[in-house]
């Protein structure tokens, strides 16, 4: 039987798709194996957020090439892409395939035996693609399920439009039947993965509200997250469609980038300030207890002192729980990458240092605050020193004693104390005694 390993960069999006391809390999008839062991075909499913995402791509083909000189080797993805002449000059890649040609991965394979040269795949600017479903299967509690792909905004620092095209998606009944799938295996939740889901139903007509709306009723399935929304497309109706629901979490991730409405500008990002702090201000109205994570970028050309002040000082006062920061990286053929000033590297990582700080310091003010509450919690197989992890509803990482019905299960569990900088100490409910029960007992 032939073997086949994946290596997955960047976005859930991704993950959700190398989980598709591997299930077409296994079907026909090859063995999933790590990425750490000899197989016959080792994929690559690149990124290309940053000029470091690049170069991880490349140091995973060239591990692949020296696990087994004998194996075909493909790049696929963002990366293979956008550069796919700069991968075909790497040695050891046999077949470098795009966003959109990855799905016909077995075909190219069989079709173009060996011969010694890359054979490049990819889809031509403006070309139509269309629209590929995707979910991840293998984790007994989880899953991405793929809702959406592409993009129409034209940010002046992304690749993500030339990568994956235009903005577009399967109809609600087909998803709908995919979540459908996904509870009748055991899945317990679902995290709704995209390129930029709070457009979705450009292509069907249809509208975000409308597929939340559908999903809540599918039977299996207990719990979902949202990935990431534009704020200026998170509206009132999202958010309180997500504190009403039984099954949608109390858990959002808005990309806000800098807090610098000139940088914006220069970003070509659709909202202001104003209007990022209005949208956190509702989200905690409508769901108090929501964690609320916020994408930041540093660095980007034209941020001087004054305007990373600015951003340090909207983001101090945002209600948000946590902040994610990428240091500018310029890409190939991007607005961005030739605007000036340039912020100097050294420059850059401090700054991204002080974000960090920022964002250390919210989650665990986020933390404390929900100390002593009980929120339910999705325990996931791993265990380590005796105990098991998982997530509350809002997104609270913690840890409890193992006990063997707790993998994959949802427990009701009181949040006692911090562990660490990312992590609670929980005891389950039916463990923890009331008050009169003490009482009573002694």
């Amino acid at each position: 039987m032939k073997k086949v390993a994946f290596h997955t960069l960047g976005c859930k999006l991704n993950f959700a798709e190398t989980s598709t391809m591997a299930r077409n390999f296994e079907a026909h008839g090859y063995q999933r194996v790590s990425f750490d062991e000899k197989a016959d075909v080792y994929v690559i499913n690149s990124c290309s957020v940053t000029g470091r995402a690049d170069k991880k791509s490349e140091e995973a083909l060239k591990k692949a090439r020296n696990q087994n000189p004998e194996a075909r080797v493909v790049m696929v993805g963002c990366y293979a892409q956008l550069q796919p002449d700069r991968i075909a000059r790497i040695q050891g890649v046999d077949l470098i395939l795009g966003s959109n040609e990855k799905f016909r991965i077995l075909e190219y394979l069989e079709d173009q035996p060996p011969s010694g040269k890359p054979e490049i795949h990819t889809c031509q600017p403006g070309q139509d693609r269309p629209y590929h479903p995707a979910y991840s299967y293998g984790d007994r509690t989880r899953s991405f399920l793929k809702v959406q792909d592409g993009c129409d905004y034209k940010c002046s620092y992304c690749t993500i439009p030339l990568a994956r095209g235009g903005s577009r998606n399967q109809p609600v009944s087909e998803i709908v039947e995919e979540a459908r799938l996904l509870g009748r295996s055991g899945i317990r939740e679902v995290i709704l993965t995209g390129v930029n889901i709070g457009d979705f139903g450009k292509s069907t007509g249809e509208t975000f509200q409308e597929l939340i709306a559908a999903l809540e009723k599918v039977p299996g399935i207990e719990r979902y997250r949202i990935s990431s929304v534009e704020p200026n497309l998170l509206n009132d109706d999202i958010i309180r469609l997500v504190g009403q629901s039984k099954k949608f979490l109390p858990h959002f991730h808005l990309p806000l980038q800098s807090g610098s409405d000139e940088i914006l500008g220069k970003m070509r990002r659709r909202y202001r300030r104003d209007l990022f702090r209005e949208r956190i201000s509702a989200i905690r109205q409508i769901v108090p207890d929501a964690f609320i994570g916020v994408d930041l970028i540093v660095g980007f050309p034209g941020e001087d002192e004054k305007r990373f002040r600015q951003t340090m000082d909207f983001i101090s006062e945002l209600e948000a729980s946590y902040y994610h920061v990428f240091s500018f990286s310029p890409r190939p053929n991007t607005p961005a990458a030739s605007m000036k000033p340039r912020v100097p590297r050294e420059t850059v990582r401090e700054r991204s240092r002080m974000v960090q700080e920022m964002a250390e310091k919210k989650k665990l003010e986020f933390y404390r605050k929900h100390l002593g509450q009980v929120r339910e919690v999705l325990f996931e197989g791993t265990i380590k020193n005796g105990m098991n992890f998982g997530f509350t509803d809002n997104y609270i990482r913690v840890e409890a004693p193992h006990e063997k019905d707790l993998p994959g299960s949802v427990k009701k569990v009181q949040l006692q104390e911090l562990t660490g900088r990312d992590t609670v100490r929980a005891t389950p409910v039916s463990k923890t005694k009331s008050k009169t029960e003490r009482h009573i007992n002694k």
